[in-house]
């Protein structure tokens, strides 16, 4: 009975995680636009740190609190620092320098760096396949970059916001492979809220200047709307979901699914946005994405 259950979780979880995928492919374009109104780190911190007290309170609602052993404190706090306090200063602050399309084209290499990160877990050596598809999609941003300006400059505003949400990928394919171990001791949502307010900590001192500065009562009900999709979609559901595929197909299966998000965040900001990809940059996306099928499939 335990083995047919068990069963049925793998097809509930991808469908989960292609929930995941639809909601961020369209946080791109919702944050890009929230932006317009409110400052990147003001933005951050504050749904962060509501999404913080929103975990806090559904964890503490279904398994009564925090409940770390000591021994794993250190790890968490890592994972904490790593996938959200510089996960999304990253992410945040490349996003409002470039344009939302190709911000997700940047995220899609996350799988890519999971497959590299995880080999040392794994006590594996680098396939030959596996070199080519990291080697190909690295390529495929060099290329995708280079095709959002007349020339490759990592002076140019447009170019170094891209450089920021890759290294905001990588930060998030580490935690993305740390958190395995712990997912083994501990529930998604426990991990997912503990990791979070201890990150959430070090994103809001960052902030303070610009929560001080920002006018709040500019912002429209629009920018209100976005904010909100960004906060309870995008953080709370989507980051718990992502949890749980980490625990329950593992890092490499879960991170697959954000291969369909930079074609989601296309779509809807060439639909709401008017942002359109260059013919070089759709090269250079299918380039990532052979990496990826080439990374995925050693």
């Amino acid at each position: 009975m335990l083995r047919r259950t068990d069963s049925y979780l793998v097809p509930v979880t991808d469908l989960l995680l292609l929930l995941v995928a639809l909601i961020w492919g369209s946080n791109f374009a919702v944050v890009k636009q929230t932006l317009s109104e409110m400052l990147p780190l003001a933005f951050n911190a504050l749904r962060f740190s509501l999404a913080s007290i929103l975990l806090c309170a559904i964890l503490l609602f279904s398994e009564g609190g925090f409940l770390l052993n000591k021994k794993d404190f250190k790890g968490v706090l890592l994972l904490g620092i790593v996938g959200h306090t510089f996960y999304q200063l990253l992410f945040i602050n490349g996003i409002s320098r470039t344009s939302a399309s190709l911000s997700a084209l940047m995220m899609a290499t996350n799988p890519v760096f999971v497959a590299l990160l995880g080999l040392p877990a794994r006590g594996e050596k680098p396939s030959m396949r596996l070199l080519l598809g990291a080697s190909l999609s690295l390529i495929g941003v060099y290329v995708l970059m280079y095709g959002s300006q007349s020339g490759f400059s990592l002076s140019e505003k447009h170019v170094f916001g891209a450089v920021l949400v890759l290294f905001a990928s990588l930060c998030w394919a580490a935690y993305t492979v740390l958190s395995k171990p712990y997912l083994a001791r501990y529930s998604p949502l426990r991990l997912t809220a503990t990791s979070a307010v201890l990150g959430t900590i070090f994103l809001d001192l960052v902030a303070i200047p610009s929560l001080l500065t920002q006018e709040w009562v500019r912002v429209s009900v629009a920018g209100w709307a976005g904010f909100s999709y960004s906060f309870g979609l995008a953080i709370v559901t989507a980051y718990i979901i992502w949890d749980i595929g980490i625990q329950k197909v593992g890092p490499g299966r879960t991170a697959v699914y954000e291969n369909l998000t930079p074609v989601v965040a296309a779509f809807i900001s060439y639909l709401f946005l008017g942002e359109i990809l260059t013919g070089l940059q759709i090269a250079g996306a299918a380039m990532v994405f052979l990496g990826i099928y080439l990374t995925k499939r050693t």
